[in-house]
């Protein structure tokens, strides 16, 4: 992937496929303009069909065009993986409670054709654009629907298979780099070892709240091997900086008191310091081994020049340090890397 200089901060484009909030279509394209503005050329964005069953994609592909904006002067990221279908129930079955005012469906299709076929209607629905780098999408999910261990060596098959159909599209010059985006990075583990990756994005797992031993051990093996790394959804799924979902799940404040626990204690520690918990969040979020960059969605138009900001943002080693005291970030990795 030497042709591809990724930046520190990538745009996430889940809030375009509604993800929580329906947004208008002037937003999102106001999103997309305050997004080319305040990147260096090639601004990045990182989208997936699964995204508001594929709305994502095509509001992206719309606004790059209504504003004009040269197809060399983006690169576009699609995981693959979901494939747009009809909308036959009330509401979208793929992950029901989280998305909104769709108008599509979406189902997951991984084998060699079914990434295929992924790839050409993520490149109809981006219109004018293309995907650049691609990679499987949930993996994971994709493995955990199996009903028995020799389904899920089937499973695993059609994932290798979906990898050799990237390859082939990388071999024909038709993208730069493949990649995996997955929530369980011990399933992007398994992959790497059957599969030559440009890049991981690692999802919901290298946060100032979540960063086991296991998975900083194998981020160093990735970085050893020249894969770069991409941190993605470094809030956990919002509940890091004030919302009641972690990893997209709506928490209770009574099962799942640990976790307000442990985000009251870090609220204060950050009014301490008058650090921004989301600016702590993306500061840890970019410190780890071999992470090239991050990928920050809003929903906001007004927090994209804030977002890019944040990649040159300097935390005081007092805070970190404190963390460390109160048990909130774990103490052999603060001593490496903090």
């Amino acid at each position: 992937m030497q042709e591809i200089n990724l930046p520190k901060i990538i745009f996430g484009t889940s809030g375009l496929g509604n993800l929580y909030v329906a947004l208008s279509d002037e937003v999102k394209r106001s999103i997309v303009a305050e997004s080319i503005r305040y990147s260096p050329k090639p601004a990045v964005f990182d989208s997936a069909g699964k995204y508001g069953a594929g709305l994502a994609l095509e509001s992206l592909g719309s606004a790059l065009a209504q504003l004009n904006v040269k197809p060399s002067d983006v690169i576009i990221s699609n995981k693959l993986g979901w494939l747009r279908t009809e909308l036959k129930t009330s509401e979208p079955t793929f992950e029901p409670g989280v998305w909104r005012d769709l108008k599509y469906d979406a189902v997951q299709q991984i084998s060699y054709e079914g990434i295929l076929e992924c790839y050409e209607q993520g490149n109809e629905l981006l219109g004018n654009y293309h995907a650049e780098l691609v990679s499987v999408h949930d993996p994971d999910e994709y493995l955990n629907a199996a009903s028995n261990e020799s389904e899920q060596a089937q499973r695993y098959q059609d994932i290798l298979g979906a990898y050799r159909a990237l390859n082939d599209l990388k071999r024909d010059g038709k993208v730069k780099g493949i990649g995996v985006g997955s929530k369980d990075w011990r399933i992007i583990k398994k992959i790497a070892h059957d599969v030559k990756l440009d890049w991981a994005m690692i999802a919901n797992s290298m946060t100032v709240h979540s960063h086991p031993p296991e998975l900083i051990e194998f981020m160093q093996e990735l970085e050893k091997q020249g894969t770069l790394i991409i941190n993605s959804a470094v809030f956990n799924g919002g509940f890091l900086t004030g919302s009641a979902y972690y990893n997209y799940r709506l928490t209770d404040p009574v099962k799942d008191k640990h976790l307000y626990n442990w985000r009251e204690l870090f609220y204060g520690l950050c009014a301490d310091h008058k650090i921004k918990p989301a600016d702590a969040c993306v500061a840890f979020g970019l410190n780890g081994p071999g992470i090239k960059s991050i990928a920050l969605n809003t929903t906001n138009p007004d927090r994209v020049a804030q977002n890019v900001a944040l990649a040159t943002l300097k935390v005081p080693a007092q805070f970190w340090k404190e963390m460390k005291q109160c048990g909130l970030i774990d103490e052999s990795y603060a001593s490496i890397y903090l």
